[in-house]
């Protein structure tokens, strides 16, 4: 094939390597040349004005949910393109299984983010953050987080391993939060990333802008961004701490979000013998993270833990199923470990398996490689090496030292307390798992290993059939580490775009900081129109919208036919001696989901109209109980509304109940969806 011209992306046009600059990038299968990529001619304050004052405010006049229903596109677009993205990435050394988790992995990032965007976040272009504080007695001073989009640019510097996946997990949360974004994707494997960056380009779903992308280095890009700005990083411990130490980002304290090194462990728990479905759980565990993109994972198991009586079944299995593989040409359906990225990649997994070879055994791997359909001279492959470790306590090296392959170290732990201690000596990593069968042993790890874990992963016979595996981040929760790990978060649904927005203390009356949170508050003042509010569209109605019901009197009769008919006789409300020696209760009262029904009962309008559903309630809270005797009226109030489709919407109503003496009895929020 010819070679690819890896173009940066800058200001709006494509620009092709320089001559000077450039760089060979080989095929990982054949040692071909595939692309050349580099250029020493960008203008990075041009791409950063770019993206702050040209896309930064088009995407910003975007609300959460116009932007998420642009990824979700976005995520269609690809997904008709994908095949041209298998093709580029067997140059890589990967298989198509393997390409998937980068391919189908990265677009499904982003359709998962665009599914939350509309869940979770507003039609709006705020966000609130926790609920309203009251900061005065009467609660006529109230306080509020909002998060609004940075002003700036999203720095997107990312790992040769997953060029797909890397690119488009930050870009789900950045885009989805509002702010462009520059993407530095690594060489090695830059054409695979440039190909899916010219499909979104091509795509102009995005304003311009919103993302660009270098091909080779960052120059003075760095030095020139300022507070409202922020880089990700994924790569190694070495290159985060140099770049993250850059003066200028110290000055401007620029937010540094890393994901690094990570000496991840695996533990087969003491419940789990030789003849059990947990064995058999780990073994394949260990085998795919091995395996898996040629081991060139940061989330691979790099330690297995298990007991002493378990080093031999374990190494006999693993070994088994290692030698037992295909290795060679990607494209070979039977393949099943593919090559390294590079040659020079392997060498530096060889330079670390013989630092390793000084603490542990070679007990697989030593043999000489056999290819199927591949030149070992001309590609980057390398046999699967599985060490043992007969004395993990006074060793250094297998918990210090990351050989970014297929390559992984069986030691044994003496009983829970010391594996957790073996999971910590990596210093902090971006996952630890845990196969067991018993509930206590994951207690007791999870107690004794979390906070050195960005991620437990729990895996036995009865979620192995669905269970996502040890190795793989997903969209919904988060991605990062502490220590070695780089104490940085990703994903974790929108906990991840919450690095893209500025949270700021609102504080004020209840009427502005409804006015900025778009949404009713306690306090301000309401309007009661005509029509009944159910029988109004979800445009017509207005926040503070308001309906005062008649009051209803509880009767005891009430409360003892609604006992007997649910099935509910709890003593305090069927025995006045019992509710009285109760301190909640003046005696007799009725039940609480007996006040709801007739709430209900007081402000619903029966007939078909635009209320097409009640989704359920929120915030529920029995305020004061209520004795037979006691009437109730129900306020009902329009306290937020989201648009969901293009035929309907969902309204927040607050229900707040009061007795006959206007003393709160219950509160609560209802959903309902309303047609347009």
């Amino acid at each position: 094939m010819e070679a690819i011209a890896v173009e940066s992306y800058a200001a709006g046009r494509w620009i092709a390597p320089s001559p000077n600059a450039a760089r060979k990038i080989l095929s990982a299968v054949t040692g071909d040349i595939v692309a050349h990529a580099g250029s020493d001619a960008l203008d990075f304050g041009s791409m950063i004005d770019h993206a702050r004052n040209h896309a930064g405010p088009a995407l910003r006049a975007m609300t959460f949910h116009d932007r998420a229903r642009l990824i979700k596109q976005l995520a269609l677009y690809l997904t008709e393109r994908k095949e041209a993205l298998y093709e580029l990435s067997f140059h890589s050394g990967t298989t198509r299984p393997d390409a998937a988790i980068d391919i189908e992995g990265g677009i499904g990032t982003l359709f998962a983010y665009a599914s939350k965007g509309r869940r979770e976040m507003p039609d709006s272009r705020t966000f609130i953050d926790g609920g309203v504080e009251a900061l005065s007695r009467n609660g006529s001073f109230v306080g509020q987080h909002i998060c609004m989009p940075r002003h700036g640019v999203g720095v997107h510097i990312n790992a040769f391993n997953f060029p797909v996946w890397g690119m488009l997990e930050k870009l789900a949360q950045s885009l989805l939060a509002g702010v462009p974004a520059i993407v530095k994707p690594a060489t090695a494997t830059s054409y695979v990333s440039h190909a899916c960056m010219c499909m979104m380009v091509e795509s102009g779903l995005f304003p311009d802008g919103a993302f660009q992308m270098i091909a080779g280095g960052t120059g003075d890009l760095l030095d020139r961004l300022g507070p409202q700005d922020l880089v990700s990083f994924t790569g190694s411990a070495d290159t985060a701490l140099k770049l993250r130490s850059n003066p200028n980002l110290l000055r401007n304290a620029v937010p540094f979000i890393a994901e690094q090194d990570s000496l991840n462990a695996t533990m087969l728990g003491p419940d789990a013998g030789a003849d059990t479905p947990e064995f058999g759980i780990l073994v394949k565990e260990v085998v795919r993270e091995m395996t898996a993109k040629a081991g060139q994972k940061c989330t691979a198991i790099r330690r297995i833990l298990v007991p002493q009586t378990m080093v031999d079944p374990v190494v006999e299995a693993v070994r088994a199923k290692l030698e037992a593989l295909q290795i060679g040409d990607p494209r070979d359906k039977a393949t099943r470990l593919g090559a390294l990225v590079s040659t020079a990649q392997r060498s530096d997994v060889l330079e670390k398996v013989a630092q390793l070879n000084r603490e542990a055994e070679l007990v697989s791997g030593a043999g000489d490689l056999t290819l199927s359909g591949a030149d070992a001279e001309r590609g980057a492959f390398m046999s699967p090496k599985l060490f043992h470790c007969a004395d993990p306590d006074s060793a250094e090296i297998v918990h210090e030292v990351e050989a970014f392959g297929p390559v992984a170290t069986v030691m044994a732990y003496r009983d829970v307390d010391h594996a957790c201690a073996m999971l910590n000596r990596g210093g902090g990593s971006l996952v630890a798992s845990l196969i067991s069968h018993d509930p206590a042993v994951a207690r007791q790890v999870i107690e004794g290993a979390s906070i050195w874990h960005g991620r437990i992963y729990v895996n036995d016979r009865d979620s192995a059939d669905e269970a996502t595996g040890h190795g793989a981040p997903m969209p919904h929760m988060m991605h990062g580490g502490p220590g070695r790990a780089g104490g940085g978060e990703e994903l974790g649904g929108i906990r991840g775009v919450m690095h893209y927005l500025q949270r700021t203390a609102m504080q004020g009356s209840s009427r502005m900081v409804a006015a900025m949170s778009e949404s009713w508050l306690p306090g301000v003042p309401t309007q009661t129109q005509d029509a009944h509010p159910f029988t109004r569209s979800f445009h017509d109605l207005q926040l503070g919208d308001t309906l005062e019901t008649a009051a209803r009197t509880i009767t005891l009769e009430d409360i003892e036919h609604f006992a007997h008919f649910t099935g509910d006789t709890f003593y305090a409300h069927m025995d006045e001696a019992a509710a009285k020696a109760n301190p909640f209760f003046p005696g007799r009262v009725a039940h609480g989901y007996l006040l709801l029904s007739f709430a209900a009962g007081l402000f619903v309008q029966p007939d078909p109209g635009p209320v097409l559903a009640n989704t359920g309630l929120s915030d529920l809270a029995f305020q004061k109980p209520v004795s037979p005797g006691d009437s109730i009226r129900v306020t009902l109030t329009v306290k937020r509304k989201t648009k969901r489709t293009d035929e309907y919407g969902e309204v927040r109503w607050q229900v707040q109940l009061h007795n006959q003496d206007d003393e709160p009895v219950a509160s609560y929020t209802l959903h309902t969806m309303n047609a347009y």
